[in-house]
C-alpha cells in the first residue's frame, strides 16, 4: 500500500487491531467502517499528514480518540463511533481522579476568548469572553486553590474551571430519559478574611437545557463560605435528543476587581450526570460524524457557491451525496414520508409561498405536525441558499430559533421540514386581517421582544457558530401556541468565520429593516442585525409596520419615535388597542431600547446581550436623542434606491409593503417583490 492514495475496505468483515505498518503510506483516505477491528486506534497513524477522509465507525474501538486528531489540520472528514453512555462525571479544569469508584473525566484543555473543545467522543465544552482590565492568557481560564483545602475530595475542588462571560458543557450521547444533575462549587479564589481580597462577590447565572435553573447565584452565600463545597442537585432533567446541556453565564453581577482585577463570571468545579432510569448494561453503538469545524463552514460555502453557479446542479446523484456528507444534526425524510404528511402536496396543506416555492403544513405518522418548505425549480436562489440554510440551522438549536426536524433530498426534491409554528408569523399578530382573533396583551408582547432579543443573543455570542442573521424583521418572527417567540430563516445568514471588523458580500436584507451601513455600504457586522430588532421592537409596541407614516412630514414608524422623543412623548407610540391596560415604565423602556439599537451609528448601538439585560430591567438604559433630520436624510437615500427598483421592475409591490433587495459588487441594486418575500416562512399580512 505505499504507493496508494486510499484504503477502501468497508463490511468485509475484517478483525484485530488496525496495522500500525498503515503509518508510513501516503494514504489521502481510509473507509474501514463496518468491520470488526479491535483494540485502540494506533498512534502511528499520526504520521498519515495526508490523510483527508478517514472513516471507522461500526467497529469494536476502545478507548479513548487519539490526541493528533487534533493535529490534523488536512483532515476533512472523520467518522467514528461512540457508545451510548448513561452517565457522566467531570472535574473541571482538573484532571481525572476517582472519588468512590465514580470515574471524573480531565478537562484540562486551555480556554481562550471563544473556543469550542469537542475532543472528546461524548461531551464537550464551548466558552466565550474575554476578562476585563487585566491580561490573560490561555492559562487563566483554569483556577487553582490559593490556599490548603480541607474538605472531602479534595481534588475535585482544587482546580475550577472559569469564564468572563459563558461556559457551557454539553453531554453527547446519553440515551434518553431523566437524569439528575449535581453541580459541584467552591469558591477557592475570591478570600474570606478581613482584607480587601475579601469583598469581591461572584454572580452568574445557571441554565440546564436553556431553562434557567438558578439566577444571581453566589457559591459563598450559599456555601456559605470560601473554600466551602456546595452541591446543587436538579432531578428530572429531561434528554430527549442524546444531549444534555449546561450553560453557566454571567449577565454583570458582582464585583470585577476582587481580590484582583478579572475576578468575576462563572466558577464550577464539577459536574456529575446519574440516570433516573434503569438500563442495559449492554452497550449500544450510535454513528457520530466529527469534522474539524473550520473546514466543514468552508465546505458548506465551497458547495453553496458550487450549486450557485450551477456547477453540480445536473449531477442529481452528486448532489445527494455531498448533502449526505455534511455530517449535519438533521435527519433525513424519505418523499414518501413528506407526500404523506402534506397529502401529496395538496394544494389545501400550503401555507405560504417563498423564494424557495411553496411551505407546505403536514402530519407525521407519530402525529407531530411539520411545515415542509419545497424547493422550487424555478428558484435561482434554491441549491445556494438550500445547503448554507441546512449548514446553518443544523448546528443552531434554542428555545427562540425555529427547529429544523431535518430533509429530504431524494430524487429531484430538495424539502426543509421544520416545526410547525401555530400562530403564524409576527407580523400578522401585529397588523393582520381584523378578522384575527389573536390578541398580544403587553406582557406578550415584552415576552416576544425578549424571545427575539434572546435568541440573536445566542445566534451572536453564545453559539459554536456565530451568524448574523441579515433579515430580521416580524415576518421573520414566528409564534407558537404559547405566543413565544421564534427566530425564522437563515438562508440568508453568513457566518462571521473570522474576526473581521466587516464582511463585505452580497446584500441582501428587506429596506426598513436593514441598518443604513449595510444597505448603502455593504459593510455588515452583528450591529445590523441590531439595527432591525431595533425597529421589530417599535412595531410590537406601536403594532403598526415598519412603513407606518402619521402625516406627510414624517416618512417611517422610526421617524415617528423620534419626533415624538424629542417631543418627550414616547407613550403615544405605544398601541392604542392595549388601551390603558400596559406598563408605562415597561412600554418606555422598551422603546428606548430599540432607539437604542436602531441608532444610525453602529458603534452606538449595543450588543445583543446588553439588550437582554436592559430589556429585563437589570440594566440601565441609556437614552441618546437623535435629530430626526438626521435619520430622515438616510430615509431619503434610502428611499431613493427604492424607488429605482420600483422603476426598473414590472412587478407588482409585496403583500408586507417591503422589498427583498441584493446586490452584488460588479453589478447594479435590484429588487424582487413577489407574493412573500424569499425569507418568509408563512404567509403574512400588512398594513
Amino acid at each position: 500500500m505505499s504507493k496508494c492514495l486510499g484504503g477502501n475496505f468497508p463490511r468485509n468483515f475484517l478483525s484485530g487491531n488496525i496495522p500500525s505498518e498503515w503509518a508510513s503510506t501516503k494514504l489521502e483516505f481510509m473507509s474501514l467502517e463496518t468491520n470488526m477491528f479491535t483494540g485502540t486506534v494506533p498512534p502511528e497513524l499520526g504520521k498519515l499528514v495526508n490523510l483527508q477522509n478517514l472513516r471507522i465507525s461500526s467497529n469494536n474501538f476502545t478507548g479513548r480518540i487519539p490526541d493528533f486528531f487534533r493535529s490534523w489540520s488536512q483532515l476533512i472528514k472523520l467518522e467514528i463511533q461512540a457508545s451510548v453512555q448513561y452517565s457522566l462525571h467531570i472535574n473541571c479544569g482538573g484532571g481525572a481522579t476517582t472519588i468512590g469508584g465514580v470515574k471524573f473525566e480531565d478537562d484540562t484543555d486551555l480556554g481562550g476568548g471563544a473556543k469550542f473543545v469537542p475532543v472528546r467522543p461524548n461531551w464537550g465544552t464551548s466558552s466565550t469572553g474575554f476578562f476585563w482590565d487585566t491580561n490573560v492568557t490561555s492559562t487563566d481560564y483554569i483556577a487553582n486553590n490559593a490556599s490548603i483545602l480541607g474538605m472531602e475530595n479534595s481534588q475535585l475542588y482544587t482546580h475550577v474551571r472559569l469564564s468572563p462571560l459563558s461556559l457551557t458543557y454539553y453531554a453527547n450521547c446519553l440515551a434518553d430519559g431523566n437524569y439528575t444533575v449535581k453541580l459541584h462549587f467552591a469558591e477557592i479564589i475570591i478570600r474570606g478574611n478581613r482584607s480587601f481580597f475579601s469583598v469581591g462577590r461572584r454572580i452568574f447565572d445557571v441554565y440546564i437545557q436553556e431553562k434557567l435553573v438558578w439566577k444571581d447565584f453566589d457559591i459563598v452565600k450559599e456555601a456559605p463560605g470560601v473554600d466551602k463545597v456546595v452541591i446543587k442537585v436538579t432531578n428530572a432533567v429531561q434528554v430527549t435528543n442524546k444531549t444534555l446541556e449546561i450553560r453557566f453565564h454571567w449577565s454583570g453581577k458582582g464585583t470585577t476587581a476582587s481580590p484582583r482585577r478579572g475576578i468575576y463570571g462563572p466558577l464550577i468545579s464539577a459536574i456529575s450526570i446519574e440516570p433516573e432510569f434503569k438500563h442495559s448494561k449492554t452497550k449500544t453503538y450510535i454513528l457520530v460524524g466529527v469534522s474539524i469545524g473550520a473546514l466543514v463552514l468552508c465546505l458548506l460555502l465551497i458547495f453553496g457557491i458550487l450549486w450557485w453557479k450551477g456547477c453540480l446542479v445536473d449531477s442529481q446523484t452528486l448532489r445527494e451525496e455531498v448533502l449526505r456528507g455534511l455530517d449535519l444534526r438533521t435527519g433525513f425524510f424519505t418523499l414518501t414520508q413528506i407526500k404523506a404528511a402534506t397529502n401529496n402536496f395538496d394544494p389545501l396543506s400550503k401555507i405560504g409561498e417563498g423564494g424557495f416555492g411553496p411551505v407546505y403544513k403536514g402530519i407525521l405518522l407519530d402525529g407531530t405536525i411539520i411545515a415542509v418548505k419545497q424547493l422550487s425549480s424555478k428558484s435561482k436562489q434554491g441549491n445556494h441558499e438550500f445547503v448554507n440554510e441546512i449548514g446553518m440551522i443544523s448546528c443552531l438549536q434554542h428555545p427562540n430559533l425555529v427547529r429544523l426536524y431535518g430533509c429530504c433530498i431524494e430524487a429531484n426534491q430538495l424539502l426543509l421540514v421544520y416545526e410547525y409554528l401555530e400562530n403564524n408569523s409576527l407580523a400578522r399578530a401585529l397588523y393582520g386581517p381584523d378578522d384575527d382573533p389573536l390578541n398580544l396583551a403587553w406582557p406578550t408582547r415584552q415576552k416576544i421582544c425578549l424571545g427575539i432579543a434572546k435568541g440573536l443573543t445566542y445566534l451572536h455570542e453564545e453559539s459554536a457558530v456565530k451568524v448574523v442573521h441579515r433579515d430580521i424583521k416580524t415576518t421573520n418572527v414566528l409564534l407558537d401556541q404559547d405566543l413565544n417567540a421564534k427566530i425564522s430563516d437563515f438562508g440568508l445568514a453568513k457566518l462571521d468565520e473570522e474576526e473581521k471588523t466587516h464582511i463585505s458580500t452580497k446584500v441582501a436584507g428587506t429596506i426598513g429593516y436593514m441598518a443604513p451601513e449595510y444597505a448603502l455600504w455593504g459593510c455588515l457586522t452583528f450591529k445590523a442585525d441590531v439595527y432591525s430588532f431595533g425597529i421589530v421592537a417599535l412595531e410590537i409596541v406601536a403594532g403598526k409596520n415598519m412603513k407606518y407614516r402619521p402625516s406627510e412630514n414624517i416618512q417611517c414608524l422610526m421617524d415617528w419615535a423620534l419626533v415624538l422623543q424629542q417631543k418627550g412623548n414616547l407613550l403615544e407610540l405605544v398601541d392604542p388597542r392595549l388601551g390603558s391596560d400596559f406598563s408605562k415604565k415597561e412600554a418606555i423602556r422598551m422603546i428606548k431600547v430599540a432607539l437604542l439599537c436602531a441608532n444610525p451609528a453602529a458603534t452606538l448601538r449595543p450588543i445583543m446581550s446588553e439588550v437582554v439585560s436592559m430589556l429585563e430591567g437589570r440594566t440601565a438604559v441609556e437614552e441618546v436623542i437623535l435629530d430626526p433630520s438626521i435619520h430622515g436624510d438616510e430615509i431619503t437615500r434610502l428611499r431613493a434606491f427604492e424607488e429605482q427598483f420600483d422603476q426598473s421592475t414590472a412587478q407588482g409591490s409585496s403583500a408586507s409593503g417591503s422589498h427583498s433587495l441584493v446586490r452584488s459588487s460588479d453589478a447594479p441594486w435590484t429588487g424582487s417583490s413577489v407574493a412573500t418575500t424569499s425569507s418568509d416562512l408563512y404567509k403574512v399580512y400588512s398594513s
